[in-house]
């Protein structure tokens, strides 16, 4: 199997010349290659799910190497005591990488506060871009694969299901049951099994919560689990005084996209994905101001995502899987926001052209190519 170098393998080296560096992502999707793949890593590295491992970072028992690399380390209950201790009397030339297959800041970044002596990269799936696709059978394989190194790199949409089926039970039996307090596995296995059909629509707590028969508190403590351990990520509706947008449900999307059955959401998932991974680069690198949200209004207009820089659009997509004439809701916000740019791409389309608005049409293999 090819290994291909992770785009945050550079970054995270500058970035542990100055502070502890925590690669956070969904689980298996590179964050131990990443990690083990630099100077150094080999002898430090160090995993909280190895029975030896844990025992040498509780005894302090730690390895003579100029790199420290805790995996899993979160999951350690007094984790952010102790590399706050570590960081706070480290000899001058020592290193310390954390990775984890949770969102690192929302576990407890509350009592020892690790403010300032830390940066956070998080590491995404696959991208058009990183895995150097170029002609559409690419995109298909990647489409129909998803963006995890290994369905992916292994070529075998067989084996891809049977990966997306092991890592979901993983998440329940390993991450969730370490992390969190929910015990009712089954029922949150269901949910896991629902959310792949409802991609692309504002997804309703309240259905969820009747679907699962179980209370709307419930249901949106799971929800947030999941988005927690990144098997999900949810979109929040773009507002502003001059549009008339919904304000309150989100639409979510699914790390691996390969889990969406309906070709159309698969497709609108595989973008969503995209962008976010552009967008939290920009963040984590750049501390940029920006984030990833999409549109809907009370008449029913959509625009699939609206990504803004400094609260204001600055760039607004809509995907289809053919050529079709401009979307009404791409037209509609276009024209209120004339200084964004405003795309419409398509899976199998070859047209490639602007409209009088403004309105750049195009292939989305051509697109998903500048999101580097």
């Amino acid at each position: 199997m090819a290994v291909l170098s992770r785009y945050l393998t550079a970054r995270t080296e500058r970035d542990l010349e100055r502070k502890m560096v925590f690669v956070a992502g969904p689980r298996q999707v590179g964050k131990t290659t990443l990690a083990r793949s630099l100077p150094d890593a080999t002898e430090g590295y160090l995993n909280w799910d190895a029975e030896a491992d844990r025992e040498r970072i509780l005894r302090r028992e730690l390895p003579l190497a100029d790199l420290w690399v805790f995996d899993e380390i979160h999951k350690y209950r007094r984790w952010r005591g102790f590399l706050k201790g570590l960081w706070d009397t480290r000899r001058e030339s020592q290193r310390i990488l954390v990775a984890g297959s949770g969102r690192l800041e929302l576990f407890g970044f509350g009592g020892d506060s690790l403010q300032g002596r830390y940066h956070m990269l998080r590491l995404h799936p696959l991208s058009v871009v990183e895995a150097d696709i170029g002609d559409a059978e690419g995109l298909a394989d990647l489409l129909l694969l998803g963006g995890f190194p290994e369905p992916f790199l292994g070529g075998s949409e067989i084996e891809a299901r049977r990966w997306s089926r092991q890592n979901r039970t993983r998440v329940l039996e390993e991450d969730v049951s370490a992390l969190t307090g929910i015990r009712d596995l089954g029922r949150l296995e269901e949910l896991m099994l629902r959310l792949p059909d409802l991609v692309g629509s504002p997804l309703s707590i309240n259905a969820v919560r009747e679907d699962l028969e179980v209370a709307h508190r419930t249901a949106s403590n799971w929800l947030d689990t999941l988005e927690r351990l990144f098997a999900i990520f949810r979109l929040a509706p773009f507002g502003a005084p001059r549009i008339r947008a919904v304000k309150q449900e989100r639409k979510h999307y699914h790390f691996d996209w390969s889990v969406v059955r309906d070709s159309a959401a698969r497709f609108e998932n595989l973008v969503a994905c995209h962008l976010l991974k552009w967008v939290h680069f920009q963040q984590d690198t750049l501390g940029a101001d920006v984030e990833l949200r999409y549109f809907r209004d009370v008449d029913g207009r959509e625009v699939d995502f609206v990504v803004t820089e400094n609260r204001e659009p600055s760039l607004l997509v809509e995907c289809k899987l053919a050529d079709r004439d401009v979307d009404r809701g791409l037209r509609y916000l276009g024209r209120r926001f004339p200084e964004a740019r405003a795309i419409q791409i398509a899976l199998d389309g070859q047209r490639d052209f602007v409209t009088p608005e403004g309105i750049r049409a195009m292939p989305a293999l051509d697109f998903l190519r500048t999101l580097a």
